[in-house]
């Protein structure tokens, strides 16, 4: 297994942690956020770049939702 395939599997790992853990606390909103941010670098530097993208696409979502569950 290359670094890039483990960082990979570490990006994923933390997406399905933090978006099971979103309702014990709202950092977890942030927190999908950048692991979706680190799946997306992932998807472009493996050259899935739909995957990557996508990603990308999630990580705003995200970011969206916990700003609006702030206010």
């Amino acid at each position: 297994m290359d670094s890039l395939t483990l960082f990979g599997l570490f990006a994923v790992s933390m997406m399905l942690v933090c978006y099971a853990a979103e309702d014990r606390s709202p950092w977890f909103i942030p927190a999908f956020a950048v692991a979706c941010a680190l799946g997306s670098i992932y998807g472009f530097l493996q050259g899935a770049w739909p995957f990557g993208l996508v990603e990308a696409i999630w990580a705003v979502v995200a970011v969206r939702r916990w700003l609006g569950r702030r206010q």
